[in-house]
C-alpha cells in the first residue's frame, strides 16, 4: 500500500493506493498464469475542520465495522475464494472456487461491504462520533441491472470508554430494463456493540435487509421469476448475525478468539406462488489464536468449521453441507 499526504493552507490532502496480490493459484490448477494484482483501494481525500472527503474506490460504508471487527480478517474464515458458488436459492455450494483471497465471514454472518467507487463525506475525525454518507457505484441485483442513480450508504459510529456502536444503512433502485423498466428497491441496515479493554474484547453484529442477497451486494436477492408487475415480489429477505470473544492474558503476545456467525435468506412472493418456500442458513464457527512475534509480525493459526442448510416449507432437506478449515499465516504491519 501507498500513501501521500500534505496540507496546503487550511486544507488536508492525501491519495492512497492499495493493492491485494494473488499467491495461490485455482484449485486443482497445475499452471498459475491467473494469479491477480488486485487494486482494490484507490482515492484521495480533502479535508480540514468541516470533515473529508474521499472520492474513488475504498471500502463500502454498509456493514463495514461488521467486517473491520471480525476476527476472520486476520485468518481465512471460510474456505475458497472469490465467494462461493450460489445454487438457485442462493445457497453456496462447497466446490472447486479458486481465486486470490479467502472468504472470510462474507456470506457466513455479513454481507461483503466490497471496494466500490464513491464519493462520501465524513464529519470531522478525533471526536467520539462520527457520521460518514456517500453515494456509490450501483449494483445489479439479478435480472433487475440496469442503473440510473448511485446507491446511497451511510454509517455512524460512537466511541467511547471502551465501548463502540455502529449503525449503518443502504438504498437502491435498479429495474430490468430489457423487459418491461419494473423497479425493485433494495435497502438494508446493519450495526454492533464491541467492549474492548486490555485483557478482552466482546462484539456483536448483525444485517437485516431486502433484495440484498446473501453474499456481495445483490448475488441471490432477486427471483428474477416477474410473475406480478411489482419489483418487490422479487425481492429477497436476508439477515445474519456474529458473535465474538477474543481474550488477551496479561503481558502475552497471544491472544485466542472464538466467533460464531450465520447469514439467512429467505424465499420472496413470487418464490413461494410457485412454491419454493426455502431458508438457506450458511453458519461459521471459528477460532483462532494470534501470536505477536514482534512489533510488526503477526503469526495466526485458526479453525474453522462451516456448514450450509435449506428448509423448505420450514422443513429441512436432507443432511447440511459442511467443510472443516485449517489454516496457518504469516502477516506483516509496517
Amino acid at each position: 500500500m501507498f500513501d501521500a499526504k500534505g496540507k496546503e493552507g487550511n486544507t488536508d490532502l492525501g491519495v492512497h493506493f492499495g493493492f491485494a496480490p494473488s499467491v495461490q493459484c485455482g484449485e486443482g490448477v497445475n499452471d498459475c498464469f491467473g494469479t491477480t494484482i488486485d487494486m482494490r483501494q484507490v482515492y484521495l481525500t480533502v479535508g480540514g475542520s468541516w470533515g473529508q472527503l474521499l472520492v474513488g474506490r475504498e471500502l463500502g460504508l454498509f456493514s463495514r465495522q461488521n467486517i473491520l471487527t471480525d476476527q476472520t480478517l486476520f485468518g481465512i474464515g471460510g474456505s475458497g475464494a472469490g465467494g462461493p458458488d450460489l445454487n438457485s436459492a442462493g445457497q453456496p455450494n462447497f466446490g472447486d472456487r479458486g481465486g486470490s483471497t479467502t472468504l472470510g465471514r462474507i456470506g457466513l454472518g455479513y454481507i461483503y461491504p466490497n471496494f466500490r467507487a464513491q464519493m462520501t463525506y465524513s464529519t470531522k475525525a478525533g471526536v467520539p462520533y462520527q457520521l460518514s454518507i456517500g453515494v456509490f457505484e450501483a449494483a445489479g441485483v439479478g435480472d433487475y441491472n440496469q442503473t440510473q442513480i448511485p446507491r446511497v450508504e451511510t454509517e455512524f459510529t460512537y466511541s467511547a470508554s471502551g465501548f463502540k456502536g455502529w449503525l449503518g444503512g443502504t438504498l437502491e433502485s435498479t429495474k430490468d430494463a430489457p423487459r418491461n423498466g419494473v423497479s425493485l428497491t433494495s435497502y438494508g441496515g446493519s450495526g454492533g456493540l464491541r467492549y474492548e479493554a486490555a485483557a478482552f474484547s466482546v462484539t456483536g453484529s448483525g444485517y437485516y435487509g431486502k433484495g440484498l442477497g446473501t453474499t456481495f451486494y445483490g448475488a441471490g436477492g432477486s427471483s428474477n421469476l416477474h410473475l406480478t408487475s411489482s419489483g418487490k415480489d422479487d425481492a429477497r429477505k436476508s439477515y445474519g448475525f456474529i458473535g465474538q470473544i477474543t481474550v488477551t492474558p496479561p503481558s502475552s503476545k497471544v491472544t485466542i478468539a472464538g466467533s460464531y456467525g450465520s447469514s439467512y435468506l429467505k424465499a420472496s412472493n413470487n418464490d413461494k406462488t410457485v412454491g419454493d418456500d426455502f431458508r438457506t442458513e450458511n453458519t461459521l464457527i471459528s477460532g483462532g489464536i494470534y501470536y505477536q512475534a514482534t512489533k510488526s509480525l503477526k503469526v495466526v493459526g485458526e479453525f474453522d468449521y462451516e456448514w450450509t442448510k435449506l428448509k423448505l416449507a420450514g422443513v429441512t432437506q436432507g443432511s447440511k453441507n459442511t467443510r472443516y478449515t485449517p489454516g496457518i499465516g504469516f502477516m506483516l504491519f509496517f
